[in-house]
């Protein structure tokens, strides 16, 4: 089988698809051992749970195995990978004499897809990835470094809702703005796009006009239910009963979720702790919207979505000229989300169509050839120390809304020496994100080491901490002067541009030498 591969690594659900050359078109991949099929509308979409359960060390299971298995809810089972992974999350699995990190769980799982889809395929074909559009930079170089232990040379990355534009894209009008609402498990992402039709006949160009993303998805609302459940009995998590149930517990809180976006009431199934006590509860679909207001789901929602109509204005566009809002992921089927949606744009204008395979067809029809003009999400900036505040700061040398790539280097900086006899020069390399208020210390679920539920407080610092990512901590001063410089002495001159990929690249001058000491080096590979 020929073709061009795409992944979609999600919180809940991995999909993958290829783009078929003949046919010029792309189609969902199915893996018989690890994935399963959902029937809709029209064919049925094959997917793999995005799940892993240890045997042991070096055993494990993935996906529909894991289920077939009875192992969902089993402590040794991790869930949510691609969500740690974002958040560097320090969180471990502990199995025998080994301590399983997301990362390490995340490569054993997606090591063991991509090995049996890309048995099919040609060697040298070119794989894509998708990623969310407020990943930084870390995470996309995990990919790039999981493709490259497979032995994959030629691989790209795409946003998610740039995917689904795409995906959505092949069965809708070019030259329209739409707007792509992507609420899956671990994220929400708003994008206005534009397609349009490109030169030849066979393909269209996806313009992104504005974006938004939240820390937002179906795991947190997962977290509210199973807090809720602990509320209304009166239980702390901190209880040796209920840790001991707490996977189980969490388990039932998603099904639960699931099960109200098609009935109208639905009972917590009874859960036995070892005191003697159960936990159980009945939501209606009324008392689960209740849940989700009180946590702010529906104002985080608007003004997630108000925050990318905003970037679209600056550009030009307006809401009255989207076409159509395109819903994808899991937790775009809560009937509330639905609601909001049509309240906000029209009843005519909202679509759910294909949620699960969008990005993943978007995907391989970017690496089968459709193009995609997007704009950096986060700012690159150089950390310094202010004298005035007396502590540090940060110059931007490429702002978010910068085109990739760029065509020339964007920024230009000289590195000075600051003592006598300095060998090693460098800069301090952030990436920033997009910070959010928060009005009250939030809290995050996790699993501990040995598999157990536990929430955690994440201080306003924590929070803050998130949303700068040091590109280059590991090797800061990646600068040899020889001989050593003078105090003072401009030494090396560095320039900045971004990629295809969306890396952050640059160049290196040695000014006492006169020649180039880096060329095109990710900045994040400066080691």
């Amino acid at each position: 089988m020929g073709g061009r591969l795409a992944v979609d690594f999600g919180t809940s659900n991995t999909v993958l698809a290829i783009w078929d050359t003949e046919a010029q078109q792309p189609r969902v991949l199915h893996l018989s051992d690890y994935g399963r099929l959902q029937e809709g509308a029209g064919e049925a979409v094959s997917y793999v749970p995005s799940v892993i359960h240890y045997v042991d060390e070096q055993h494990f299971w993935i996906g529909q195995q894991v289920f077939e298995h009875g192992l969902y809810d089993s402590p040794r089972t991790l869930r949510w990978m691609k969500r740690y992974i974002s958040h560097r999350s320090p969180l471990r699995l502990r199995v025998g004499q080994r301590e399983i990190s997301p990362a390490d769980a995340g490569r054993d799982f997606l090591r063991t897809v991509l090995f049996f889809a890309l048995e099919d395929l040609h060697a040298d074909e070119e794989v894509a990835f998708s990623v969310p559009v407020e990943a930084f930079e870390h995470y996309q170089n995990w990919l790039l470094g999981l493709a490259e232990t497979l032995g994959i040379h030629r691989f790209r990355i795409i946003d998610e809702p740039s995917a689904a534009a795409l995906g959505y894209g092949l069965h809708l009008h070019p030259g329209q703005v739409y707007l792509i609402f992507d609420f899956g498990g671990g994220s929400l992402d708003v994008s206005l796009i534009r397609l349009e039709k490109e030169a030849d006949a066979h393909g269209r160009h996806c313009r992104v006009l504005g974006k938004a993303g939240r820390d937002l998805g179906g795991a947190r609302i997962d977290q509210w239910i199973y807090q809720e459940v602990l509320r209304l009995h009166n239980r702390s998590e901190d209880e040796k009963a209920v840790r001991e149930q707490s996977t189980q517990l969490l388990v039932r809180s998603e099904r639960l979720k699931e099960r109200l976006s098609f009935e109208d009431k639905v009972t917590l199934e009874e859960l036995p702790l070892s005191d003697g006590s159960t936990l159980s509860a009945q939501f209606s679909r009324e008392d689960f919207e209740q849940l989700l207001e009180a946590h702010g789901l529906f104002t985080d929602i608007h003004r997630t979505i108000r925050l990318a109509l905003n970037h679209a204005h600056e550009r030009g566009y307006d809401e009255d000229q989207i076409q159509a809002v395109l819903m994808i992921g899991g937790s775009s089927r809560i009937p509330a989300v639905q609601r909001l949606l049509r309240q906000i744009f029209g009843r005519e204008r909202v679509m759910l169509h294909r949620p699960l395979e969008a990005v993943a067809l978007g995907t391989a029809a970017f690496v089968g050839g459709v193009e995609v003009f997007d704009y950096i999400q986060h700012d690159y900036a150089i950390r310094y120390v202010d004298p005035q505040k007396g502590g540090y700061d940060y110059r931007i040398i490429v702002p978010k809304g910068t085109p990739y790539p760029t065509p020339a280097p964007v920024a230009k900086l000289t590195i000075k020496a600051a003592y006598d006899g300095q060998k090693r020069l460098g800069l301090a390399i952030f990436e920033i994100g997009d910070s959010h208020p928060q009005t009250e210390q939030r809290v995050e679920l996790v699993f501990d080491t040995m598999g157990s539920v536990r929430l955690l407080p994440l201080s306003l610092q924590e929070q803050e901490a998130r949303m700068r990512f040091w590109m280059n901590e590991a090797n800061p001063t990646f600068l040899v002067a020889e001989p050593p410089a003078a105090q003072g002495e401009p030494r090396f001159e560095v320039e900045f541009y971004v990629d295809a990929n969306k890396r952050l690249m640059i160049n290196a001058r040695d000014l006492y030498h006169q020649h180039w000491v880096l060329r095109s080096v990710p900045v994040v590979r400066l080691s």
